[in-house]
Protein backbone atom coordinates (compact mmCIF):
# COMPACT_ATOMS: atom_id res chain seq x y z
CA UNK A 1 0.00 0.00 0.00
CA UNK A 2 0.95 3.60 -0.67
CA UNK A 3 0.71 7.05 0.65
CA UNK A 4 0.13 8.24 -2.97
CA UNK A 5 -3.88 10.07 -3.30
CA UNK A 6 -2.12 12.61 -6.16
CA UNK A 7 -0.40 11.60 -8.88
CA UNK A 8 3.09 12.74 -9.43
CA UNK A 9 2.14 14.83 -11.99
CA UNK A 10 -0.42 16.96 -9.41
CA UNK A 11 2.56 16.46 -6.86
CA UNK A 12 5.35 18.05 -8.80
CA UNK A 13 3.17 20.97 -9.72
CA UNK A 14 1.74 21.56 -5.92
CA UNK A 15 5.45 21.63 -5.05
CA UNK A 16 6.82 23.81 -7.92
CA UNK A 17 3.78 26.25 -7.16
CA UNK A 18 3.95 26.78 -3.59
CA UNK A 19 8.09 26.36 -3.25
CA UNK A 20 9.46 27.00 -7.26
CA UNK A 21 10.50 23.20 -6.42
CA UNK A 22 10.98 22.39 -10.35
CA UNK A 23 14.10 20.55 -11.33
CA UNK A 24 14.19 17.74 -8.50
CA UNK A 25 13.93 13.68 -9.07
CA UNK A 26 10.79 13.42 -6.60
CA UNK A 27 9.81 9.68 -5.88
CA UNK A 28 6.75 9.67 -4.20
CA UNK A 29 3.99 7.57 -2.30
CA UNK A 30 7.01 4.96 -2.02
CA UNK A 31 6.05 1.59 -0.80
CA UNK A 32 7.92 1.04 2.56
CA UNK A 33 9.40 -2.38 0.98
CA UNK A 34 10.74 0.42 -2.24
CA UNK A 35 11.89 3.30 0.84
CA UNK A 36 14.14 0.58 2.69
CA UNK A 37 15.79 -0.59 -0.98
CA UNK A 38 16.04 3.03 -1.34
CA UNK A 39 17.86 3.95 1.50
CA UNK A 40 20.32 1.12 1.49
CA UNK A 41 21.65 2.10 -2.09
CA UNK A 42 21.13 5.97 -2.02
CA UNK A 43 21.26 7.60 2.04
CA UNK A 44 24.72 8.92 2.55
CA UNK A 45 26.31 11.12 4.90
CA UNK A 46 28.64 11.04 8.06
CA UNK A 47 28.56 8.85 10.65
CA UNK A 48 31.42 9.38 12.61
CA UNK A 49 32.97 12.00 14.01
CA UNK A 50 36.33 11.19 11.80
CA UNK A 51 34.20 9.72 8.57
CA UNK A 52 33.92 11.60 5.32
CA UNK A 53 30.27 13.13 4.06
CA UNK A 54 29.61 9.78 2.25
CA UNK A 55 29.32 6.93 4.49
CA UNK A 56 26.46 4.15 4.09
CA UNK A 57 23.70 5.76 6.64
CA UNK A 58 21.38 2.68 6.56
CA UNK A 59 21.44 -0.93 6.31
CA UNK A 60 19.55 -3.86 6.48
CA UNK A 61 20.25 -6.97 9.23
CA UNK A 62 20.27 -11.18 8.12
CA UNK A 63 16.40 -10.52 8.01
CA UNK A 64 16.83 -8.50 5.33
CA UNK A 65 13.78 -6.35 4.22
CA UNK A 66 11.38 -8.52 6.65
CA UNK A 67 13.36 -7.15 9.37
CA UNK A 68 14.43 -3.54 10.80
CA UNK A 69 15.97 -0.53 8.68
CA UNK A 70 19.13 0.31 10.39
CA UNK A 71 19.84 3.82 10.31
CA UNK A 72 22.64 6.00 11.67
CA UNK A 73 22.47 9.96 12.06
CA UNK A 74 25.15 12.51 12.24
CA UNK A 75 27.29 11.82 15.26
CA UNK A 76 26.42 15.49 16.52
CA UNK A 77 23.17 15.04 15.59
CA UNK A 78 21.73 11.88 18.01
CA UNK A 79 19.05 13.93 19.83
CA UNK A 80 16.80 16.67 19.20
CA UNK A 81 19.24 19.82 18.51
CA UNK A 82 17.66 22.19 21.00
CA UNK A 83 19.92 25.08 20.76
CA UNK A 84 19.03 25.19 16.62
CA UNK A 85 15.14 25.21 16.92
CA UNK A 86 13.35 28.09 15.89
CA UNK A 87 9.87 29.39 14.82
CA UNK A 88 9.88 32.45 12.97
CA UNK A 89 8.82 35.55 14.34
CA UNK A 90 5.96 36.65 12.64
CA UNK A 91 3.63 39.71 13.81
CA UNK A 92 0.54 37.18 13.81
CA UNK A 93 2.07 34.91 15.91
CA UNK A 94 4.75 36.42 17.93
CA UNK A 95 2.19 37.40 21.18
CA UNK A 96 1.07 33.96 21.72
CA UNK A 97 4.39 31.39 21.09
CA UNK A 98 6.13 30.52 24.28
CA UNK A 99 9.64 32.07 23.20
CA UNK A 100 12.41 30.13 25.40
CA UNK A 101 15.86 28.63 24.72
CA UNK A 102 15.38 26.11 22.62
CA UNK A 103 12.34 27.89 20.60
CA UNK A 104 13.78 30.27 19.80
CA UNK A 105 12.71 33.82 17.39
CA UNK A 106 13.80 33.55 13.76
CA UNK A 107 14.01 37.02 11.92
CA UNK A 108 10.94 36.73 8.82
CA UNK A 109 13.10 38.79 6.34
CA UNK A 110 15.78 36.27 7.16
CA UNK A 111 13.59 33.27 6.96
CA UNK A 112 12.13 34.50 3.41
CA UNK A 113 15.43 34.47 1.63
CA UNK A 114 16.11 31.30 3.52
CA UNK A 115 13.84 29.27 2.68
CA UNK A 116 14.39 30.04 -1.55
CA UNK A 117 18.13 29.30 -0.89
CA UNK A 118 17.41 26.00 0.07
CA UNK A 119 15.23 25.14 -2.64
CA UNK A 120 17.55 26.45 -5.37
CA UNK A 121 20.22 24.65 -3.75
CA UNK A 122 17.82 21.45 -4.00
CA UNK A 123 16.97 23.01 -7.67
CA UNK A 124 20.62 23.03 -8.82
CA UNK A 125 21.49 19.56 -7.89
CA UNK A 126 18.54 18.00 -9.04
CA UNK A 127 18.31 16.07 -5.69
CA UNK A 128 16.83 12.95 -5.65
CA UNK A 129 13.69 13.96 -2.69
CA UNK A 130 11.37 11.12 -1.31
CA UNK A 131 7.82 12.64 -0.80
CA UNK A 132 5.31 11.27 1.53
CA UNK A 133 1.36 12.59 2.57
CA UNK A 134 0.75 11.27 5.76
CA UNK A 135 -1.68 12.86 8.79
CA UNK A 136 -0.76 14.06 12.02
CA UNK A 137 -3.59 12.82 14.03
CA UNK A 138 -6.15 9.69 14.25
CA UNK A 139 -9.35 12.30 14.91
CA UNK A 140 -10.75 12.85 11.47
CA UNK A 141 -11.74 16.14 13.22
CA UNK A 142 -8.24 17.30 13.81
CA UNK A 143 -6.09 15.56 11.79
CA UNK A 144 -3.58 17.78 10.54
CA UNK A 145 -2.15 16.91 6.55
CA UNK A 146 1.51 16.45 6.87
CA UNK A 147 3.50 16.14 4.12
CA UNK A 148 7.30 14.92 4.48
CA UNK A 149 10.03 16.58 1.43
CA UNK A 150 13.71 14.84 1.69
CA UNK A 151 16.77 13.50 1.11
CA UNK A 152 17.01 10.95 2.80
CA UNK A 153 14.74 7.94 1.99
CA UNK A 154 14.84 6.42 5.98
CA UNK A 155 13.13 9.62 7.39
CA UNK A 156 10.49 9.33 4.89
CA UNK A 157 10.50 5.35 5.93
CA UNK A 158 10.12 6.85 9.60
CA UNK A 159 7.61 9.10 8.78
CA UNK A 160 5.29 6.49 7.41
CA UNK A 161 6.42 4.20 10.56
CA UNK A 162 4.95 7.26 13.01
CA UNK A 163 2.23 8.87 11.14
CA UNK A 164 -1.15 7.44 9.70
CA UNK A 165 -2.74 7.87 5.98
CA UNK A 166 -5.96 8.00 5.22
CA UNK A 167 -7.54 9.06 8.24
CA UNK A 168 -9.82 10.99 6.40
CA UNK A 169 -9.91 12.68 2.55
CA UNK A 170 -7.44 15.27 1.79
CA UNK A 171 -8.82 17.31 -0.79
CA UNK A 172 -7.82 20.50 0.85
CA UNK A 173 -4.07 19.27 1.08
CA UNK A 174 -2.95 21.52 -1.89
CA UNK A 175 -4.31 24.49 -0.10
CA UNK A 176 -3.61 23.09 3.39
CA UNK A 177 -1.10 21.09 4.10
CA UNK A 178 2.43 21.27 6.66
CA UNK A 179 4.92 20.62 4.68
CA UNK A 180 8.39 19.70 6.72
CA UNK A 181 11.92 19.72 3.99
CA UNK A 182 14.50 18.00 4.84
CA UNK A 183 17.81 18.89 4.13
CA UNK A 184 20.67 17.45 5.40
CA UNK A 185 22.82 18.56 2.83
CA UNK A 186 22.48 22.37 3.06
CA UNK A 187 24.73 23.67 5.77
CA UNK A 188 23.78 26.66 6.79
CA UNK A 189 26.14 29.58 6.91
CA UNK A 190 25.42 31.51 10.29
CA UNK A 191 26.56 34.98 8.91
CA UNK A 192 24.51 34.54 5.78
CA UNK A 193 21.51 32.50 6.83
CA UNK A 194 20.78 33.97 10.51
CA UNK A 195 21.32 30.40 12.20
CA UNK A 196 23.74 29.34 14.93
CA UNK A 197 25.36 27.41 13.70
CA UNK A 198 25.70 25.00 10.26
CA UNK A 199 22.13 23.25 11.28
CA UNK A 200 18.48 24.35 11.98
CA UNK A 201 15.11 23.84 12.35
CA UNK A 202 12.63 26.45 11.53
CA UNK A 203 9.20 26.31 12.35
CA UNK A 204 6.91 28.97 9.42
CA UNK A 205 3.43 28.39 11.33
CA UNK A 206 2.27 31.89 8.87
CA UNK A 207 3.46 29.81 6.16
CA UNK A 208 2.95 26.20 7.40
CA UNK A 209 6.21 24.75 6.34
CA UNK A 210 9.15 23.69 8.53
CA UNK A 211 12.94 23.62 7.49
CA UNK A 212 15.70 20.75 8.76
CA UNK A 213 18.74 21.37 7.83
CA UNK A 214 22.14 20.56 7.71
CA UNK A 215 23.76 17.32 10.37
CA UNK A 216 20.01 17.68 12.10
CA UNK A 217 19.37 14.23 10.58
CA UNK A 218 17.87 12.47 14.11
CA UNK A 219 14.48 10.74 13.04
CA UNK A 220 12.71 11.96 15.95
CA UNK A 221 13.40 15.76 14.47
CA UNK A 222 10.85 14.70 12.09
CA UNK A 223 7.81 13.97 14.56
CA UNK A 224 8.62 16.36 17.02
CA UNK A 225 9.01 19.11 14.46
CA UNK A 226 5.11 18.31 14.27
CA UNK A 227 4.20 18.10 17.36
CA UNK A 228 5.39 21.28 18.37
CA UNK A 229 3.27 22.58 15.26
CA UNK A 230 0.10 20.53 16.66
CA UNK A 231 0.74 22.10 20.25
CA UNK A 232 -0.15 25.45 18.59
CA UNK A 233 -2.53 24.57 16.32
CA UNK A 234 -5.30 22.75 18.68
CA UNK A 235 -5.51 24.84 21.72
CA UNK A 236 -7.19 27.74 19.78
CA UNK A 237 -9.58 24.61 18.48
CA UNK A 238 -10.32 24.29 22.32
CA UNK A 239 -8.71 20.85 22.46
CA UNK A 240 -5.62 19.50 25.04
CA UNK A 241 -2.53 18.60 22.76
CA UNK A 242 -0.55 16.32 25.27
CA UNK A 243 3.47 14.83 25.62
CA UNK A 244 1.99 11.99 27.07
CA UNK A 245 1.49 8.00 26.29
CA UNK A 246 -1.97 6.75 26.72
CA UNK A 247 -3.99 3.19 26.86
CA UNK A 248 -7.46 1.39 27.95
CA UNK A 249 -8.43 -1.58 30.46
CA UNK A 250 -10.88 -4.08 29.71
CA UNK A 251 -13.39 -1.75 31.68
CA UNK A 252 -12.72 0.49 29.30
CA UNK A 253 -11.23 2.75 31.50
CA UNK A 254 -8.70 4.76 30.13
CA UNK A 255 -5.34 6.51 31.19
CA UNK A 256 -2.70 8.90 30.41
CA UNK A 257 0.95 8.82 31.32
CA UNK A 258 2.88 12.52 30.89
CA UNK A 259 6.05 12.94 30.78
CA UNK A 260 9.48 13.58 29.15
CA UNK A 261 11.40 11.40 26.88
CA UNK A 262 13.14 8.56 28.49
CA UNK A 263 10.34 8.95 31.94
CA UNK A 264 8.79 5.71 31.04
CA UNK A 265 5.81 6.79 28.84
CA UNK A 266 6.35 3.77 26.26
CA UNK A 267 7.49 1.55 28.71
CA UNK A 268 4.83 1.75 31.30
CA UNK A 269 1.90 2.17 28.50
CA UNK A 270 2.84 -1.06 26.65
CA UNK A 271 1.17 -3.14 28.88
CA UNK A 272 -0.51 -6.64 27.76
CA UNK A 273 -3.57 -6.71 29.91
CA UNK A 274 -4.40 -2.91 28.67
CA UNK A 275 -5.26 -1.73 25.17
CA UNK A 276 -2.41 0.59 23.38
CA UNK A 277 -3.77 4.13 22.11
CA UNK A 278 0.31 5.15 22.22
CA UNK A 279 3.06 5.93 23.74
CA UNK A 280 4.14 9.74 22.63
CA UNK A 281 1.60 12.19 21.36
CA UNK A 282 -2.20 12.63 21.96
CA UNK A 283 -4.92 15.41 21.90
CA UNK A 284 -7.85 15.21 24.94
CA UNK A 285 -10.84 16.30 22.66
CA UNK A 286 -14.70 16.98 23.62
CA UNK A 287 -15.29 12.75 22.71
CA UNK A 288 -12.04 11.40 24.13
CA UNK A 289 -7.86 10.65 23.89
CA UNK A 290 -6.84 10.36 20.15
CA UNK A 291 -3.47 9.53 19.04
CA UNK A 292 -1.57 11.77 17.12
CA UNK A 293 0.79 9.05 15.69
CA UNK A 294 0.77 5.47 14.33
CA UNK A 295 4.05 4.47 15.87
CA UNK A 296 6.24 3.98 18.83
CA UNK A 297 9.36 5.86 19.12
CA UNK A 298 11.26 3.76 22.05
CA UNK A 299 14.69 4.15 23.85
CA UNK A 300 16.46 0.95 23.75
CA UNK A 301 19.16 1.70 25.53
CA UNK A 302 19.79 -1.28 28.49
CA UNK A 303 16.12 -2.41 27.19
CA UNK A 304 15.37 -5.82 29.44
CA UNK A 305 14.04 -7.84 26.83
CA UNK A 306 12.19 -9.70 29.47
CA UNK A 307 10.39 -7.03 31.07
CA UNK A 308 9.78 -5.21 27.79
CA UNK A 309 8.69 -8.52 25.58
CA UNK A 310 6.80 -6.43 23.11
CA UNK A 311 9.47 -4.10 22.20
CA UNK A 312 11.72 -7.08 22.61
CA UNK A 313 9.33 -8.96 19.92
CA UNK A 314 9.25 -5.62 17.29
CA UNK A 315 12.79 -5.23 17.31
CA UNK A 316 12.84 -8.51 14.88
CA UNK A 317 9.52 -7.17 12.88
CA UNK A 318 9.25 -5.66 9.26
CA UNK A 319 8.89 -2.17 8.88
CA UNK A 320 10.92 -1.30 11.94
CA UNK A 321 13.77 0.91 12.15
CA UNK A 322 16.51 0.97 14.58
CA UNK A 323 18.70 3.81 15.20
CA UNK A 324 22.13 4.50 16.38
CA UNK A 325 22.85 0.85 17.77
CA UNK A 326 26.00 0.08 17.09
CA UNK A 327 26.95 -3.08 14.99
CA UNK A 328 28.57 -6.04 16.73
CA UNK A 329 32.62 -5.84 16.61
CA UNK A 330 33.75 -7.37 13.46
CA UNK A 331 30.66 -8.70 12.56
CA UNK A 332 28.33 -7.35 9.34
CA UNK A 333 24.86 -5.87 10.59
CA UNK A 334 23.98 -7.92 7.17
CA UNK A 335 25.04 -10.58 9.27
CA UNK A 336 23.41 -10.10 12.11
CA UNK A 337 19.76 -10.59 13.48
CA UNK A 338 18.48 -7.91 15.53
CA UNK A 339 18.28 -9.74 18.35
CA UNK A 340 21.94 -10.42 18.84
CA UNK A 341 22.18 -6.48 19.06
CA UNK A 342 24.17 -4.84 22.16
CA UNK A 343 21.68 -2.90 23.66
CA UNK A 344 23.52 -1.89 26.09
CA UNK A 345 26.60 -0.44 23.84
CA UNK A 346 26.50 3.49 24.41
CA UNK A 347 29.58 4.12 21.73
CA UNK A 348 27.15 6.16 19.75
CA UNK A 349 25.00 7.84 22.25
CA UNK A 350 22.97 6.67 24.89
CA UNK A 351 19.43 7.96 23.20
CA UNK A 352 19.72 4.94 20.71
CA UNK A 353 15.92 4.55 19.23
CA UNK A 354 13.46 2.20 17.76
CA UNK A 355 10.63 3.40 15.43
CA UNK A 356 7.80 0.62 15.05
CA UNK A 357 4.29 0.57 14.14
CA UNK A 358 1.22 0.69 16.97
CA UNK A 359 0.21 -2.66 14.91
CA UNK A 360 3.67 -4.90 16.13
CA UNK A 361 1.61 -4.30 19.65
CA UNK A 362 -0.35 -7.15 20.10
CA UNK A 363 -3.06 -4.97 21.95
CA UNK A 364 -4.06 -1.78 20.73
CA UNK A 365 -7.44 0.23 20.58
CA UNK A 366 -9.35 0.44 17.55
CA UNK A 367 -8.14 3.58 15.86
CA UNK A 368 -6.01 4.43 17.87
CA UNK A 369 -8.33 6.31 20.07
CA UNK A 370 -9.89 5.89 23.31
CA UNK A 371 -12.67 7.02 26.22
CA UNK A 372 -12.64 10.24 28.39
CA UNK A 373 -9.44 9.15 30.90
CA UNK A 374 -10.09 7.79 34.30
CA UNK A 375 -6.67 8.09 35.54
CA UNK A 376 -3.58 10.79 34.79
CA UNK A 377 -0.17 10.16 35.77
CA UNK A 378 2.43 12.34 35.67
CA UNK A 379 5.49 10.90 35.45
CA UNK A 380 8.84 12.05 36.87
CA UNK A 381 12.32 10.74 37.04
CA UNK A 382 13.97 12.20 40.10
CA UNK A 383 17.43 11.93 40.17
CA UNK A 384 17.60 13.48 44.04
CA UNK A 385 15.99 10.43 44.94
CA UNK A 386 14.15 11.90 47.42
CA UNK A 387 10.56 12.12 46.38
CA UNK A 388 7.72 9.38 46.89
CA UNK A 389 7.60 6.67 44.59
CA UNK A 390 4.00 7.59 44.28
CA UNK A 391 1.60 10.25 45.58
CA UNK A 392 -1.98 11.10 44.90
CA UNK A 393 -2.80 14.58 43.81
CA UNK A 394 -5.59 16.69 44.44
CA UNK A 395 -6.91 19.11 41.52
CA UNK A 396 -4.79 21.82 42.72
CA UNK A 397 -1.69 19.99 43.33
CA UNK A 398 -2.32 18.45 39.42
CA UNK A 399 -2.21 22.02 38.31
CA UNK A 400 1.38 22.63 40.64
CA UNK A 401 3.05 19.71 39.47
CA UNK A 402 2.22 20.16 35.72
CA UNK A 403 3.06 23.52 35.20
CA UNK A 404 6.26 22.40 37.22
CA UNK A 405 6.87 19.26 35.20
CA UNK A 406 9.76 18.40 37.66
CA UNK A 407 11.70 15.79 35.78
CA UNK A 408 15.65 14.87 35.23
CA UNK A 409 16.58 14.66 31.42
CA UNK A 410 18.28 12.03 30.70
CA UNK A 411 21.64 11.26 28.98
CA UNK A 412 20.89 11.45 25.17
CA UNK A 413 17.99 13.06 24.20
CA UNK A 414 18.84 16.11 23.83
CA UNK A 415 22.44 17.33 22.17
CA UNK A 416 24.84 18.11 24.93
CA UNK A 417 22.99 15.89 28.26
CA UNK A 418 25.51 13.38 28.87
CA UNK A 419 23.84 12.38 32.64
CA UNK A 420 20.91 13.02 34.11
CA UNK A 421 20.33 16.42 35.21
CA UNK A 422 18.01 17.86 37.29
CA UNK A 423 15.17 20.31 35.42
CA UNK A 424 11.62 21.86 35.62
CA UNK A 425 9.79 21.22 31.93
CA UNK A 426 6.19 22.60 32.19
CA UNK A 427 3.34 20.23 30.80
CA UNK A 428 5.74 17.79 31.30
CA UNK A 429 7.15 18.62 27.62
CA UNK A 430 7.86 22.73 27.25
CA UNK A 431 10.35 22.17 24.29
CA UNK A 432 7.42 21.53 22.06
CA UNK A 433 4.83 23.32 23.83
CA UNK A 434 4.59 25.96 21.25
CA UNK A 435 1.56 28.40 23.31
CA UNK A 436 2.60 29.40 27.03
CA UNK A 437 2.57 26.88 29.65
CA UNK A 438 -1.17 28.69 30.98
CA UNK A 439 -2.71 27.61 28.28
CA UNK A 440 -2.73 23.67 28.31
CA UNK A 441 -2.65 23.85 32.26
CA UNK A 442 -6.18 25.57 31.44
CA UNK A 443 -7.66 23.25 29.27
CA UNK A 444 -6.31 19.75 31.30
CA UNK A 445 -8.13 21.78 34.35
CA UNK A 446 -11.38 22.09 32.32
CA UNK A 447 -10.99 18.69 31.32
CA UNK A 448 -10.20 16.79 34.63
CA UNK A 449 -13.04 18.81 36.21
CA UNK A 450 -16.03 17.78 33.69
CA UNK A 451 -14.95 14.22 34.40
CA UNK A 452 -13.52 13.64 37.20
CA UNK A 453 -10.39 12.41 36.86
CA UNK A 454 -8.23 11.06 39.06
CA UNK A 455 -4.22 12.12 39.36
CA UNK A 456 -1.24 10.10 40.72
CA UNK A 457 2.58 11.40 40.70
CA UNK A 458 4.67 8.51 39.90
CA UNK A 459 8.56 8.79 40.28
CA UNK A 460 10.26 6.48 37.86
CA UNK A 461 14.01 7.96 39.29
CA UNK A 462 16.21 7.11 42.09
CA UNK A 463 15.85 5.54 45.46
CA UNK A 464 17.90 5.42 47.99
CA UNK A 465 20.18 8.17 47.30
CA UNK A 466 20.86 10.76 44.31
CA UNK A 467 22.03 9.15 41.11
CA UNK A 468 25.26 8.01 41.18
CA UNK A 469 24.60 6.84 44.88
CA UNK A 470 20.89 5.29 44.65
CA UNK A 471 19.60 3.11 42.47
CA UNK A 472 16.34 3.21 39.79
CA UNK A 473 13.28 2.41 41.69
CA UNK A 474 12.55 -1.41 40.36
CA UNK A 475 10.48 -1.25 37.30
CA UNK A 476 8.30 -4.13 38.48
CA UNK A 477 7.53 -2.06 41.64
CA UNK A 478 6.50 0.80 39.66
CA UNK A 479 4.46 -1.21 37.70
CA UNK A 480 2.49 -2.73 40.46
CA UNK A 481 1.91 0.84 41.55
CA UNK A 482 0.81 1.94 38.69
CA UNK A 483 -1.85 -1.06 38.52
CA UNK A 484 -3.33 -0.26 41.65
CA UNK A 485 -3.99 3.49 40.76
CA UNK A 486 -5.67 2.28 37.30
CA UNK A 487 -7.35 -0.37 39.24
CA UNK A 488 -9.03 2.28 41.51
CA UNK A 489 -7.13 0.10 44.60
CA UNK A 490 -5.66 3.56 45.58
CA UNK A 491 -8.44 5.59 46.09
CA UNK A 492 -9.47 6.34 50.02
CA UNK A 493 -6.47 4.52 50.91
CA UNK A 494 -4.20 5.78 53.98
CA UNK A 495 -2.31 8.35 53.38
CA UNK A 496 0.59 10.24 54.88
CA UNK A 497 1.58 13.54 54.39
CA UNK A 498 5.54 14.23 53.39
CA UNK A 499 6.67 16.36 55.82
CA UNK A 500 8.31 18.48 53.20
CA UNK A 501 6.59 17.99 50.05
CA UNK A 502 3.52 18.08 51.62
CA UNK A 503 2.40 14.98 49.03
CA UNK A 504 -0.21 12.17 50.11
CA UNK A 505 1.69 8.97 50.40
CA UNK A 506 -0.25 5.95 50.61
CA UNK A 507 1.01 3.77 53.83
CA UNK A 508 0.28 0.75 51.67
CA UNK A 509 0.42 -0.59 48.45
CA UNK A 510 -0.48 -4.31 47.59
CA UNK A 511 2.32 -6.20 46.58
CA UNK A 512 5.45 -3.32 47.44
CA UNK A 513 7.11 -3.45 50.82
CA UNK A 514 5.54 -0.37 52.75
CA UNK A 515 9.26 1.14 53.45
CA UNK A 516 9.53 1.78 49.74
CA UNK A 517 6.57 4.04 49.59
CA UNK A 518 8.43 6.52 51.79
CA UNK A 519 12.15 7.66 50.54
CA UNK A 520 13.43 8.94 53.41
CA UNK A 521 13.28 5.37 54.83
CA UNK A 522 15.55 3.94 51.62
CA UNK A 523 18.64 6.18 52.65
CA UNK A 524 21.40 4.99 55.23
CA UNK A 525 22.01 8.58 56.26
CA UNK A 526 18.03 10.36 57.14
CA UNK A 527 19.59 13.74 57.60
CA UNK A 528 21.30 13.41 54.12
CA UNK A 529 17.84 12.82 52.77
CA UNK A 530 15.99 16.26 54.67
CA UNK A 531 19.06 18.60 53.47
CA UNK A 532 18.51 16.80 50.02
CA UNK A 533 14.38 17.28 49.63
CA UNK A 534 14.95 20.56 51.28
CA UNK A 535 17.41 21.61 48.64
CA UNK A 536 14.74 20.20 46.06
CA UNK A 537 12.09 21.84 47.90
CA UNK A 538 13.67 25.80 47.14
CA UNK A 539 14.26 24.29 43.56
CA UNK A 540 10.46 24.13 43.05
CA UNK A 541 10.02 27.51 44.90
CA UNK A 542 12.32 29.45 42.74
CA UNK A 543 10.90 27.77 39.35
CA UNK A 544 7.28 28.64 40.23
CA UNK A 545 8.25 32.69 41.12
CA UNK A 546 10.37 32.66 38.48
CA UNK A 547 7.32 31.84 35.67
CA UNK A 548 5.19 33.57 37.82
CA UNK A 549 2.69 30.91 37.54
CA UNK A 550 0.49 32.31 40.73
CA UNK A 551 -0.41 35.47 39.07
CA UNK A 552 -1.80 32.57 36.55
CA UNK A 553 -4.42 31.77 39.54
CA UNK A 554 -2.06 28.47 39.72
CA UNK A 555 -2.20 27.78 43.63
CA UNK A 556 1.56 26.80 45.48
CA UNK A 557 0.76 23.80 47.02
CA UNK A 558 4.58 23.14 48.02
CA UNK A 559 5.01 23.94 52.14
CA UNK A 560 7.24 26.29 52.65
Amino acid sequence: MTNAPLSATELAAQLADRFGLTDADLRYGLSQDELFAAALAGDRGRVRRDGPDDEPKAHATALGVDGPLVFYSDPDCTGRPVHDTYAVDRPAFSDRIWWKPGFSPFDPEEFDELLPRVIAHLNERRSTLYVTDVFCGWDPDFAEPYRFVGEYASHAYFCNIMFPAGVRDDVDRSRHCWTLINVPSFRCVPERDGTRSERAVIIDLEREVALVLGPADYCGVNKKTMFTIMNFVLPDKGQLPMHCSANVGERGDAAILFGLSGTGKTTLSADPHRKLIGDDEHVWTDTGVSNFEDGCYAKLIDLDKDNEPVIAAALSMKGTLIENVPPLPGRPLAETDPQELDLTDDSITENTRFAYPLTCNPNVAPGARGPHPETIVLLTADAFGVLPPVSLLDGDEVMYHFVQGFTSKLAGTEVGVTEPEATFSACFGAPFMSQKAHVYAELLAKRMHEHETRCILLNTGWSGGPYGVGSRISLRYTRVMLDAALSGALDGVETVRHPVFGLRMPTSCPGVPDEILDPRRTWDDPEAYDRTARELRERFHANFAAHGYGELGIRDVMPD
